[in-house]
């Protein structure tokens, strides 16, 4: 199924998790934040969470500096 990725089209598995993208994508989830459609997800429901065909999710990485 298709969805929307920080504004790119990205092809995953029917069911797809919040989880199993963010391991797709190879991003580390100690520092990230994640919406859907609008909403944030709590980290707690990342592999609970289901995805659908058109949802939009923008993924936030934290990164540290000065």
């Amino acid at each position: 199924m298709i969805i929307t990725v920080n504004g790119k089209a990205t092809d995953v598995k029917d069911g797809c998790t919040i989880g199993q993208l963010l391991e797709q994508l190879e991003i580390k989830r100690d520092r990230v934040a994640v919406e859907v459609n609008l909403d944030i997800v709590p980290k707690a429901s990342h592999d609970s969470h289901a995805l659908a065909a058109g949802d939009v999710i923008e993924i936030v990485q934290f990164v540290g500096g000065g």
